[in-house]
């Protein structure tokens, strides 16, 4: 493994299988994943009960302010203790905290919240952004696999939450989550499975030095 720290960020379309390649990543890299654990972290970090962050987990905030001006003003300052301190945009400001001493501190694997965004106004050095996707078709049939429901459900759910990670995104970045020019590797898992959509982006790493 190469001997500087990298991090990897993670946004996927529901039902493409990131974070199931996110989690085979950590093991055989041998790093830390942080997917959830960011809001047990940014809970403990502010006193605030994590069923906060549970609440506004990937989704957008509702502050018309805040969405006209463009999430990039705002989003990264450190958060607030002050009465506002369990608006949804202050509980990003937490967990966008985690994220950034996190990715100081050693190498990792960060699953979705704008880590890729957070992260690269951090000038965190190698800094690797990936975005999963798949069809809608295998998206459905993964999420039917996964969460044992019915095709309908599995349609309802793919529609529902990938319709929230796009406007979280688009509220707290000022940028369309699905616009590739935002990341450095886009993987298509539709044709691809899994392990060796693990083994693209290990070849990715070396390619670019950072781990072997």
């Amino acid at each position: 493994m190469g001997k500087d720290k990298y991090v990897i960020t993670i946004d996927r379309l529901y039902g493409s299988g990131g974070r199931i390649m996110g989690k085979k990543l950590s093991e055989e890299l041998g790093i830390p994943f942080y997917d959830e654990e960011i809001l047990k972290m940014a809970s403990e970090e502010s006193a605030i009960g994590e069923q906060y962050f549970r609440l506004n987990d990937e989704k957008a905030g509702n502050n018309l302010f805040f969405r006209a001006l463009g999430g990039l003003r705002t989003s990264l300052e450190e958060p607030s203790l002050d009465d506002d301190i369990t608006s949804p945009e202050n509980l990003f400001r937490f967990q966008a905290k985690m994220m950034r001493r996190v990715a100081a501190e050693q190498s990792c694997i960060i699953m979705g919240r704008c880590a890729d965004f957070v992260l690269e106004a951090a000038a965190i050095k190698n800094l690797v952004r990936l975005f999963v996707y798949s069809d809608s078709s295998t998206c459905i049939r993964r999420v039917v696999e996964v969460d044992g429901v019915d095709t309908k459900e599995a349609l309802r759910r793919v529609n529902r939450i990938s319709k929230e990670r796009r406007d979280y995104y688009k509220y707290y970045t000022g940028k369309e989550w699905e616009d590739m020019a935002n990341y450095d590797l886009p993987i298509n898992t539709t044709t691809l499975e899994l392990d060796p959509a693990v083994e693209l982006v290990k070849a990715y790493l070396r390619l670019r030095n950072i781990a072997v």
